[in-house]
């Protein structure tokens, strides 16, 4: 998948919050059930959790993502160039 995660659809794939401006996210993990413009929603074990995109870093499906090089809609992430 490499790069390509940026433009692949996230929801059912398995995320991993590595770094975020909030401490209390990092390490959130478990399956994005929603993604927005500026959030992705993980199902945890322990319930669900709204992360920020802006600050933080994901790994989904082994390849880690900016969380600011992705600030769209999902269906608007197709259009980002990737260098």
């Amino acid at each position: 998948m490499g790069n390509n995660v940026i433009h692949a659809e996230w929801i059912g794939k398995h995320a991993k919050v590595v770094r975020a401006k909030n401490q209390s996210h990092v390490n959130i993990t478990g399956v994005v059930v929603d993604e927005t413009k500026n959030t992705i929603t993980i199902q945890t074990e322990k319930g669900i959790k709204k992360v920020p995109k802006h600050g933080s870093v994901f790994n989904i499906n082994g390849h880690e993502v900016q969380g600011d090089e992705v600030l769209a809609a999902p269906e608007e992430r197709i259009k980002i160039k990737v260098e």
